[in-house]
């Protein structure tokens, strides 16, 4: 049977509903936890996440993806109380946002035990939670460059892909080149890859937007929100039309079937104070609607929420 790891337990995909597919629940760096400027309770996070997953659920959000990552905040336990306080199906990742927020014994490990680790938290569980991941998270290290770390833990990631079928999601598509080469090498196919915030205003020059698709790859639109025009800019903001213009090129050029979109937004930050007044509910409060205005067709929006997340978070046996 084709199914789909969250955290309450494998579903069929087509039980996955509308799906933003790279977002956080809350996300810091490691040791974010000490830092007393920023720190929260428990159940101040718990107010905060609870009502953003609501209102997604009440969108006709089905499925939200953490990709989170280990050392990054990652709580199972916690997404699994959320999923089943909010009816929003959760998915878990395993990997790491960039080896630069991997802890030391990570960043020591060998390719053959970080392989392991992946495949362990895929097939049998997330520490003690039960939980399976059901996405794989890498990503370039700050400073735009694959560095050697990176490159080990995407060759575990992608042993431990083509082992048990679940895909990846990279953070940032810049230096794709020896991420593909690792993939190719590794006999991934690349449809099961997600190169993600091919958006974002500083990176998205440095996307080798055609080439990736040429290869076979996936490219997330993933960063949709963070606009120049809101109040609390981060620094890879981008002009609202000049991302959806962006956007509706590569539609119109034929990559449908290799899109997908999401938010990349904080539930509720942690160890920073986030981004004020952005959610994953863009995706349905002001993504849907510029899309429609824009005359894309309801067959068309469907496809980015539903049909083409479902494909891909299916695990390939």
């Amino acid at each position: 049977m084709s199914r789909v790891n969250t955290v309450l337990g494998p579903i069929p995909p087509e039980e996955l509903g509308a799906v933003a597919v790279h977002e956080h629940i809350g996300y810091g760096m490691p040791g974010s936890e000490l830092d007393t400027q920023w720190w929260r309770m428990p159940e101040e996070h718990y107010e905060a996440t609870v009502p953003k997953l609501r209102q997604f659920r009440e969108y006709g959000g089905g499925t939200f993806v953490d990709v989170t990552g280990i050392c990054n905040g990652r709580d199972v336990d916690y997404y699994k109380s959320l999923s089943a306080k909010t009816g929003v199906h959760i998915v878990a990742c395993t990997g790491f946002v960039g080896g630069d927020t991997a802890l030391p014994f990570f960043a020591r490990a060998s390719v053959d035990y970080l392989t392991r680790h992946f495949v362990h938290e895929i097939t049998v569980g997330i520490g003690d939670t039960g939980s399976r991941a059901g996405v794989i998270k890498v990503g370039v290290s700050r400073g735009g460059r694959m560095t050697e770390l990176d490159q080990r833990i995407y060759r575990a990631a992608a042993r431990a892909a083509a082992t048990t079928g679940v895909p990846i999601l990279t953070h940032l598509a810049i230096d794709a080149e020896p991420a593909v080469a690792i993939f190719a090498e590794e006999g991934l196919p690349l449809d099961r890859v997600l190169f993600g915030h091919a958006d974002d205003g500083l990176n998205s020059p440095r996307t080798p937007h055609e080439w990736i698709f040429e290869q076979g790859g996936r490219i997330g639109f993933d960063t949709f929100g963070y606009e120049t025009e809101i109040e609390d800019l981060p620094f890879w903001a981008r002009p609202r039309q000049e991302r959806l213009d962006h956007f509706l090129r590569l539609l119109n050029n034929g990559h449908l079937d290799q899109l997908l979109v999401s938010a990349d937004a904080n539930c509720s930050p942690l160890g920073w104070p986030g981004v004020k007044g952005h959610t994953v509910n863009y995706i349905f409060e002001d993504l849907v609607p510029d899309l429609r205005d824009a005359g894309v067709a309801e067959a068309t929006v469907t496809k980015l929420l539903i049909d083409n997340p479902a494909d891909f978070l299916t695990i390939r046996t």
